[in-house]
Formats: structure tokens, C-alpha cells, sequence
């Protein structure tokens, strides 16, 4: 015989209902561990020695530069150098015809001895006319006139004196010579070649190669901001070495110095030009050639550098960074970047040594949030120099 089931209340399935489901979230709490801080990666902020270098354009320039022009006119006879050579100064470059420079060089000789000779018997006369009228036989007038007479005679000579100085002078000048030491051009004109006194068209060039100066234009703006920032105490002056980039990206081995600040802002490009001198031993720098200088204008003696991930920006291109506080939330703060170096920003105010940036995990978070800083492993890093023109 079944017996039949007993009957339960309602009371008696809703309390056995709730006791399931309570069972059911304890053992669902229990199985679920409390969430983990985000765990971010963090540059802690430290300050360093930086030199500031500003890249500039420049222009090579020589030292010496000496156009060659002939000072007498005549015919080029021989050409003495080889072009592209070395020339000291003194050494001579062309002969011109002498010939006729000669003949008047004997002439103006001629004229001094003719002179020399008549001023000679006018002293004579004089003294002569001078000696009669002591023995009352000469008139005072007649030894006047013999006086005149000698002056007259003196000048001439004199005249003549100068008149050969000048042709042996103009002799001399048809052989040319270099007036400086340097790399001397090509020739512009040949043997045979008729040439005429302080004609437009140089003969040659002679270039002073070693050293050599670069002229640098730079905005007066940033020589004023730099001007200011020195004064104000926030920078050092580094210094007068400038290194050289070439055309063709190379940098120069030889340093330079910088020797003259413009004195003078030119109106059309608003710039001031700085000159600095390169040693040029093997020329490999000619004259006229384009270059980038790096000069080292400043020092910051206690910049700031952070990796470029740990700076965002936003639409309105505003710099700030996500820093850790000592309490372990985020905390967001607003940063001045003055300019990139390498993978780096130099970073002038908002933070200080200490401060942790993160630098890795930073979308993941948000300021107040509670994060795990760890190291961040960073690669090489960047090169310890950095434009002084602030962005």
C-alpha cells in the first residue's frame, strides 16, 4: 500500500526557497576573489646637467679672401701658378709685359741725373755770387736771382726723385703677386691676354681656407628669450663650441668656435648673424658651402626629461601627465614642454624629482584611480643635449 506524500504549506516552500538562494550567493562570494589594482609601469622623475644647443643654417665663408686685379695694364706674359695650388704671400702669380715700363723707368733715371747735375751748378753759382757780393762785386740782386735759381733747381730734382719712384713702382706691378697666403682659384684669363689697370674682372681669387669662418643668422627673438632666461637665472651660459653638420648629413670632426655675436638685426629676415671660426686642415669646407650648426648656447643645470609616452595632450593641445601619488591613486597634472630630445620631452615646469610618471599602462587608468606602480624597463636613453628655442 503507497502511502500518499505529505502535504507542505507555502509558508514551508518559500522558506526553503530563500534558504537555497542564500546558500547559493555565499558560495558565489566566496568563489569570487576581490578585484586587483591595475598594475602600471612608472618613471620616477629625476634632474640632470643639460646642455641646450640650438641647430642653425649657416654659410661657409673664408678667412682671407683676396681678389687678384692688375694695378698696371699690359699683357700677361706667363701665368706662375698652378691653379687649385697653395700660393704664400709675396709669391707672384702673373708677368705682364715689362718692356715699356722699363723704358720709362730709365727715362724718369735720366731725368734725376739730369737734375742732380743742374741743381749742382746752381749751389755752385750761388756760393760763387755769394762770395762777390762780400767783395763788393756782385750786385745783392744778382745773388738773389742765384738763390732762386738753386730752389728752383732743388724741386726739380725733387720732381724727378718722385717721378722715378712711380715708375719703378708701376714697373714692379707687372709681376703680380698674392698679397695673403691660401688656396689660390682658377685663372680667368691666359697667356696673351691683354689687361688693364683695376679692371672689374678678377685674374684670380686666393681664399684662406685654414681656418674658416661660418656666418649663422638667428632669429633676434630667440636671442632675446635666451638673453632673458640666461639673466634670469634659470640657464648657464655653455659656452662658445659649435659642432657642423654637413650637406650631406655628416657631422663635422672638427669643433668650432663662436668668435663675433651680430651687432646689428638685418630688416629683411629679422635675424642677427653670428660668425665662428673651424679649423679646416684638410679643406674639406670651400667657401660658399651650406651647413647646419649645432652651438651649445646654454646649460640647464637641473632639467627635467621625460619618456614622450608619459605626456598626452589634449584637443587643444595642452600638455599633462598621469603621476602616482604616495597614497597609490592617479593623479593628473599639467606640464610646459619646451622641446623633444631623442625619445624624451624637456619638460620645464609641473613636475619634480621624485614625481612618478606613468609611462606604461596609461589608458588603462584614470586620476583617482588606485594603481600598482611598478618600474617601467625604458630603452636607451636619449641623447643629453637638447635645443635651446623653446616650442
Amino acid at each position: 500500500m503507497i502511502l500518499p506524500l505529505p502535504q507542505r504549506t507555502p509558508w514551508a516552500l518559500l522558506a526553503a526557497s530563500l534558504s537555497i538562494g542564500l546558500s547559493a550567493c555565499s558560495a558565489q562570494n566566496q568563489e569570487t576573489p576581490q578585484t586587483a589594482a591595475t598594475e602600471v609601469g612608472v618613471f620616477t622623475v629625476s634632474t640632470q646637467s643639460l646642455p641646450l644647443t640650438t641647430e642653425l643654417p649657416g654659410r661657409t665663408v673664408a678667412m682671407q679672401s683676396a681678389e687678384i686685379r692688375p694695378q698696371v695694364s699690359g699683357i700677361v706674359q706667363k701665368r706662375l701658378f698652378t691653379e687649385g695650388s697653395q700660393v704664400r704671400a709675396g709669391q707672384a702669380l702673373y708677368q705682364l709685359d715689362a718692356s715699356s715700363y722699363q723704358a720709362t723707368v730709365r727715362s724718369a733715371e735720366a731725368s734725376v741725373a739730369k737734375a742732380t747735375a743742374t741743381l749742382a751748378a746752381a749751389r755752385l753759382t750761388a756760393q760763387r755770387q755769394q762770395a762777390l757780393l762780400a767783395a763788393d762785386a756782385s750786385s745783392k740782386q744778382t745773388v738773389e736771382d742765384a738763390q732762386a735759381a738753386l730752389k728752383e733747381d732743388e724741386a726739380a730734382l725733387l720732381s724727378a726723385q718722385a717721378t722715378l719712384a712711380s715708375a719703378r713702382i708701376d714697373l714692379a706691378r707687372t709681376r703680380i703677386t698674392s698679397p695673403i697666403s691660401g688656396r689660390v682659384d682658377t685663372s680667368s684669363v691666359t697667356e696673351g691676354a691683354l689687361v688693364t689697370a683695376s679692371q672689374t674682372t678678377a685674374l684670380t681669387t686666393v681664399q684662406t681656407l685654414d681656418p674658416i669662418n661660418v656666418d649663422i643668422p638667428q632669429s633676434s627673438v630667440d636671442l632675446l628669450k635666451l638673453r632673458q632666461q640666461l639673466a634670469q637665472g634659470g640657464l648657464k651660459d655653455g659656452g662658445t663650441r659649435i659642432r657642423l653638420v654637413l650637406e650631406d648629413g655628416s657631422t663635422y670632426a672638427q669643433e668650432g668656435t663662436l668668435k663675433v655675436n651680430g651687432v646689428a638685426v638685418n630688416t629683411s629676415t629679422g635675424a642677427v648673424t653670428l660668425r665662428a671660426t673651424v679649423p679646416n686642415p684638410d679643406h674639406v669646407l670651400l667657401p660658399g658651402m651650406y651647413v647646419r650648426a649645432v652651438l651649445n648656447q646654454a646649460v640647464d643645470p637641473a632639467a627635467i626629461l621625460v619618456p614622450q609616452a608619459g605626456v598626452q595632450r589634449n584637443a587643444r593641445g595642452e600638455a599633462s601627465a598621469l603621476l602616482v601619488g604616495q597614497d597609490g591613486k592617479v593623479v593628473q597634472r599639467a606640464v610646459t614642454v619646451a622641446q623633444a630630445i631623442g625619445n624624451q620631452w624637456r619638460v620645464t615646469q609641473g613636475l619634480q624629482a621624485g614625481d612618478r610618471v606613468i609611462v606604461e599602462g596609461v589608458a588603462k587608468v584614470r586620476p583617482g584611480q588606485v594603481v600598482h606602480a611598478v618600474a617601467a624597463a625604458l630603452g636607451a636613453s636619449a641623447p643629453a643635449a637638447a635645443s635651446a628655442a623653446s616650442r
